[in-house]
């Protein structure tokens, strides 16, 4: 490999996470859905020409998409190989989970960049769109037992041939969503990102020179494999293990094991998933991108100063068994994908508490709490509103855990309340932090969150897709488990719960009547007794903690002093 001194090298990667970051606000400023314009549920980067490995990934974006938009751009660079004639000025799209990773509703775009007549490499873009058809409106069908009863699946095809709209593509998309201005409006987000970028990239190489470019680039990869190397090499050799397991998949209400056993041999880490679960009926699989893709997320945080790209997976083994719920195979339901990556992270952390307990935080509070409520307004019009929630993350070997966080598979934000009242017909009763939920430990997890919503309408239908209803988050190093998640929803009859706790299709609302999530909060980080009771009292103060469950898990009195 070619030399690059180190002050251009780090200018260079500046450069192009700049891009990937202008590409990432791009979107986030033009797009019509809140799930990607507020909660930033979406990514851009740069990709290999050949390999589709990740070069760099924009800071905004999910890290999920680090893993899984390097098979989703795979996808298309064999399909266009097998079309043998992309040209400059071309689009692929499609949502194929099975291929592309996650789920349905993220809606891929990727598009080659040519210079001076010859591929350099990719840019692509991913976001979530609102809907995409299927039984559930937003997709997160509880009772799916095949893709086609999520969404619409669209394989990769081409939408924009040598800078033409294909508008029969176009037209198929429009007429499989409930929202076509929404998915349109998406789409052009996509398109305009991708048109900077190519902008961008323009002015990288004509500064540059395409040598001095694809240089850094296969520096950086370079580079990154070298510093995880090295922190494997900081590591104890050794074998450890850890197991959680998800509440049902939604069809059969039996518990789901996901088992993890990481083995680090010098420069080296296997993860190895043998003894999950076998595949599901219900909608907790996911695709092998995915289960990788995961274990890359998992490794970034332990490990948070490693560069986002592919070079970071190089010393890296995930071993998948065949025919689990973590490699599923089409058209297997997926539509739950985030729920089962993050008990795959809680497990990760898990074992990984036991190798290095001073670089891994407890178990956060492992749901996104998918929720949708759809029905029609006084003038006939469709809605539909989808969102997620937030709750507690893990206690830290330096402090307790944060408050009201989002899910630890991601960089997005929870949609703010006045953006969700203000595009849909609901009321939030409350939107608070919930005393209790917290696991107790030397530094205790944050706090998980109380949301009520009221139906302004005269009918809604609501939809639940969510976890961590009958197992708890875990904490580490001798930490208590947080809170469980609780789902109500009020009828003519008072309050009910779910059957299956954290799923349920189908709930019928009235206007006035409610739905409450009380999610978990997160696990505890070092042994109770631990605690400062100055900042257990602290906690009493602020309602945070009731002075009976003070006492029982902090063994200290009303006052707050240790007994």
């Amino acid at each position: 490999m070619a030399e690059i001194d180190p002050i251009t090298l780090a200018v260079l990667a500046g450069r192009m996470e700049q891009i990937a970051d202008e590409m990432d606000a791009t979107l986030f400023r033009s797009a019509f859905n809140p799930i990607i314009a507020e909660a930033h549920d979406a990514s851009h980067g740069l990709y290999d020409a050949v390999t589709g490995d990740t070069l760099v990934q924009g800071k905004s974006g999910l890290p999920i998409f680090v893993g899984v938009m390097a098979f989703a751009v795979k996808a298309v660079i064999d399909r266009a190989a097998a079309d043998g004639d992309l040209r400059d000025g071309d689009i692929y799209i499609f949502n194929d989970a099975h291929i592309g990773g996650t789920h349905l509703n993220d809606m891929r775009l990727v598009r080659p960049y040519f210079r001076d007549g010859k591929l350099f490499c990719y840019l692509a873009s991913v976001g979530h769109w609102h809907d995409l058809g299927g039984g559930v409106p937003g997709n997160y069908n509880p009772a799916a037992t095949d893709a086609f009863q999520e969404a619409f699946v669209l394989p990769p095809v081409r939408l924009v041939r040598a800078g033409l709209m294909q508008t029969d593509i176009l037209d198929i998309l429009k007429r499989n969503t409930r929202l076509p201005q929404s998915a349109v409006g998406d789409l052009n987000g996509q398109l305009g990102a991708l048109d900077l970028g190519v902008l961008r990239l323009d002015d990288l190489l004509d500064e540059y020179g395409v040598d001095t470019v694809s240089t850094a680039l296969k520096a950086l990869g370079h580079r990154a494999e070298t510093l995880m190397r090295s922190e494997l090499e900081a590591m104890p050799n050794g074998v450890w293990e850890a197991e959680d397991f998800l509440d049902n998949d939604g069809i059969t209400d039996t518990e789901l094991r996901i088992r993890v056993r990481l083995e680090i041999s010098d420069d080296r880490m296997v993860l190895d998933f043998d003894g999950t679960a076998t595949a599901t009926d219900g909608p907790v699989n996911i695709a092998l991108p995915t289960a990788v893709a995961t274990a890359y997320v998992a490794i970034k945080h332990i490990f948070p100063a490693l560069p986002a790209n592919a070079g970071v997976m190089r010393p890296v083994e995930v071993r998948v068994p065949e025919g689990s719920l973590l490699s599923a195979d089409f058209p297997a339901p997926v539509g739950g994908y985030t729920e089962t990556i993050l008990r795959m992270i809680d497990v990760i952390f898990s074992a990984a508490s036991k190798a290095v307990p001073d670089r891994i935080v407890a178990n956060a509070y492992g749901t996104i709490n998918a929720l949708s409520l759809a029905g029609k307004r006084g003038d006939g019009r469709p809605w539909v509103m989808f969102s997620f929630f937030g709750g507690g993350h893990g206690g830290t070997p330096e402090g307790d855990g944060l408050n009201h966080g989002n899910a630890p598979i991601s960089t997005a934000t929870i949609p703010p309340l006045e953006i969700l009242e203000a595009a849909y017909p609901i009321l939030f009763r409350q939107w608070a932090l919930r005393p209790n939920s917290a696991g107790a430990g030397r530094h205790r997890g944050g706090l998980g969150a109380v949301y009520e919503i009221e139906l302004l309408e005269e009918n809604a239908r609501v939809f639940l897709f969510g976890e961590r209803g009958r197992f708890a988050p875990k904490g580490v190093v001798g930490g208590h488990s947080a809170a469980m998640n609780i789902f109500s929803f009020e009828q003519d009859d008072g309050w009910k719960e779910p059957p299956m706790a954290s799923k349920m299709l189908g709930i019928s609302l009235k206007r006035g009547q409610s739905i409450r999530l009380e999610t978990p909060g997160g696990g505890g980080y070092g042994p109770p007794e631990e605690r400062n009771a100055v900042l257990v009292q602290r906690d009493i103060d602020q309602g945070y903690l009731t002075e009976d469950l003070a006492a029982k898990t902090y063994q200290t009195s009303a006052k707050g002093h240790a007994t």
